[in-house]
């Protein structure tokens, strides 16, 4: 039997919507998992256990295994504690998935410093610390699932979320290379876009939006990320309401200048630079 079954798979921000969702989906079908989960608030303020400890006690009532953890991901400390507690209770860490995230939305003109930097150190940073302290595990052991949440804020832009949009843009750069270097060891990177009525999204879409984007429908495909069966790395997936789709970055013809131009030639020519008909999926020219 593969698919998941006995891997251990680290879940930040496990405790409530998305996050837990993909807890119980994974246990359900084999995996041991840890929840992590700082128990804060939307904003990231506050913290507690309870969160995690109910999703915990919701996956063992169902015959399946996990554990709690609420060390912030934050911190490279917290990031390393995560992975420890993985390795402390089940001896490995096969994947990780990072979903933990916080919202401080403001229009830009309106955006302090703190809020950038709260928003960037859980989701971008946090990403990096808990992925990072996991690894040399994964290396080591030539098998490993990486699985970050990027948001169609990332990849398209929102009103009000340059800081969030920022981070989550972070994740798709960052799987980007993670899937280049962890080839070799058979660790695959991808990234998905959810889009799905929680906590997080209560505010943000209309009532009858968010009605049919039950968070269940995206756990299925994170699961399938986290398999030993996978091929796919460096993708990203936007999931939501029953819809899964794969977003690329394309690339147009463009224009060759045997000289360099003048600012007016550059000009005359813009229409076809930014011509997309006809692009092509793009590549990076000096990889």
């Amino acid at each position: 039997m593969a698919g998941v079954q006995d891997r251990v798979i680290v879940i930040t921000g496990a405790g409530n919507g998305l996050g837990r969702e993909y807890a119980l989906a994974l246990a359900a079908a084999g995996a041991k998992v840890v929840v992590n989960d700082l128990g804060g608030s939307r904003d990231g303020t506050g913290a507690g256990s309870a969160a995690a400890d109910a999703v915990v006690a919701d996956i063992t009532g169902a015959g399946g295994t996990a554990v709690a953890n609420y060390d912030s991901v934050a911190t490279a400390a917290g990031g390393a504690a995560i992975v420890q507690t993985a390795l402390d209770a089940f001896g490995r860490v096969d994947g990780v998935i990072a979903n933990a995230g916080i919202l401080r939305d403001r229009a830009f003109h309106k955006m302090t410093a703190e809020d950038w930097d709260a928003v960037l150190q859980v989701h971008l940073y946090g990403a990096f610390h808990t992925i990072h302290a996991a690894w040399p595990h994964l290396r080591e052991q030539q098998h490993g699932r990486i699985v970050v949440a990027t948001s169609t804020s990332g990849i398209f832009g929102n009103f009000g979320q340059a800081n969030y949009g920022a981070a989550k843009g972070g994740m798709i750069g960052l799987i980007n290379t993670l899937a280049i270097e962890g080839r070799k060891a058979n660790i695959l990177a991808n990234a998905v876009a959810p889009m799905a009525a929680t906590r997080m999204t209560e505010d943000v879409a209309p009532p009858e939006v968010l009605a049919a984007l039950d968070p269940k429908h995206v756990a299925p495909v994170v699961g399938h990320l986290c398999t030993d069966e996978l091929t796919e790395s460096g993708s990203v997936f936007v999931v939501g309401g029953g819809r899964v789709y794969r977003v690329a970055q394309f690339q147009s013809k463009g224009v060759t200048f045997s000289d360099v131009p003048t600012i007016d030639e550059v000009g005359r020519r813009w229409n076809e630079i930014s011509d997309l008909d006809g692009a092509e999926v793009g590549v990076n020219p000096v990889g």
